[in-house]
């Protein structure tokens, strides 16, 4: 279980109506995968890949700003370094 959705998986839970290939839900259930918890760690990864994608988008500018500081000046405390 990842971290994202072990987050979920004692919160409240509500219905909701998920279209799936004909083909995926048989195999599925052929297989013995309980479809709603896989449907939800699907969401909970998707809302962290897109959690994860904002993130650098709202803070691309912060992290261009200090590699351009780091490759002009280097590293601050680079002398201090054991490796």
């Amino acid at each position: 279980m990842s971290v994202m959705s072990s987050i979920y998986a004692h919160a409240a839970k509500k219905a909701t109506n998920v279209s799936l290939a004909e083909g995926l839900l048989a195999e599925a259930k052929a297989l013995r995968i309980n479809v709603s918890q896989a449907a939800e760690a699907g969401v909970a990864r998707a809302v962290a890949e897109k959690r994860a994608e904002l993130w650098l988008q709202e803070n691309r500018e912060a992290i261009e700003s200090s590699n351009a500081y780091v490759d002009k000046h280097g590293l601050p405390l680079e002398k201090f370094r054991m490796f």
